[in-house]
């Protein structure tokens, strides 16, 4: 599920917290690693949530509208093949999920007018009109279906983004990358019939398929590990490389950014030079100022070609 790039996104929000707090131990500064990990894994299961939660509304609203003192035709008779589609029968019958889900009391029901406007949007889109005039119910279809959902409902999604922010601050940033991991699943679901729980590391995932990877969660311990012991020494090499006057105009974000380079050229010799400052100018992107990219870019490689030519920092590639 987690991979390095989004690895390398939790240790920076976790170092960014020390460099704000100093008082934090190294133990604590781990555990908010593992449980930033842990949180997208949660999120990725609260989103699959949905597709019960969005289903069960669909199968209220109809069974309201037979009820009716005059009910139409098309209320006696409605197009039931959304409220019959396979995926959500696929989870609401899957025991593992219902578990998981039981055990984290991950619901939707306090949502319930979030869920009502995302139905009365999703009536209205010409993918979801295109899916109820097809007569054939598949497993493949309707995980086409759910796919598109992800792909074009959430992301920008406001109320969504205000519910998500109200449930785990650890959540904030990661609806994006946790989409396609649905994505992924459906895709999983359409070719097998079956949800399985994603690994929660990239690397498990590799092994499982035979292939000789380091361990992701070693790696981003290890990583956050080594910039928590030499912080104050990065912090005093990025401040003696500036002059006096930009050294108070310096964010918190790129002496943390540019730390974890640093600690990664250091403690990792198998990670290429560029592909560490490459990753970390990106992040920059994201979460620093708009020229901040082109600062840790540029310091960050001065810094490493000095500490390589001082042998402190060796490469195996």
């Amino acid at each position: 599920m987690l991979n390095r790039r989004i690895l390398r996104v939790k240790a920076f929000k976790v170092l960014y917290s020390y460099a704000e707090n100093p008082d934090l131990s190294l133990k604590e500064v781990l555990a908010a690693l593992d449980a930033s990990c842990q949180a997208s894994r949660d999120l990725y299961l609260y989103m699959l949530a949905l597709i019960p939660a969005l289903t069960r509304e669909a199968s209220r609203r109809i069974e309201a509208a037979r009820g009716k003192f005059n009910p139409t035709e098309e209320d006696l008779h409605p197009n039931l093949k959304f409220v019959r589609n396979c995926v959500s029968a696929l989870l609401e019958q899957d025991p593992d999920f219902q578990r998981i889900l039981e055990q984290k009391k991950f619901s939707w029901e306090q949502n319930d007018a979030f869920i009502h406007n995302l139905y009365e949007t999703l009536k209205t889109r010409p993918y979801y009109t295109a899916y109820m005039a097809d007569e054939k119910q598949t497993l493949p279809a309707d995980a086409a279906l759910w796919k598109q959902v992800f792909q074009q409902e959430f992301e920008d999604d406001g109320a969504l983004a205000a519910i998500l922010e109200d449930a785990s601050i650890l959540w904030t940033d990661e609806l994006p990358y946790i989409l396609n991991v649905c994505i992924g699943s459906l895709e999983e679901m359409a070719r097998t019939g079956r949800w399985n729980l994603p690994p929660l590391y990239q690397s498990e995932v590799l092994s499982a398929r035979g292939k000789k990877v380091d361990d992701d969660r070693a790696f981003v311990r290890a990583l956050v590990s080594a910039a928590y012991g030499r912080f104050a020494e990065y912090d005093a090499l990025v401040a003696g490389s500036v002059s006096k006057w930009d050294r108070d105009r310096l964010y918190t974000t790129d002496i943390v950014l540019i730390a974890l380079g640093l600690a990664e050229a250091e403690t990792f010799p198998e990670i290429p030079v560029k592909v560490s400052i490459n990753e970390y100018v990106e992040i920059s992107k994201y979460y620093s100022t708009p020229k901040s990219h082109g600062f840790v870019n540029g310091l960050l490689d001065r810094l490493v070609k000095e500490r390589m030519a001082q042998g402190i920092i060796q490469k195996s590639l």
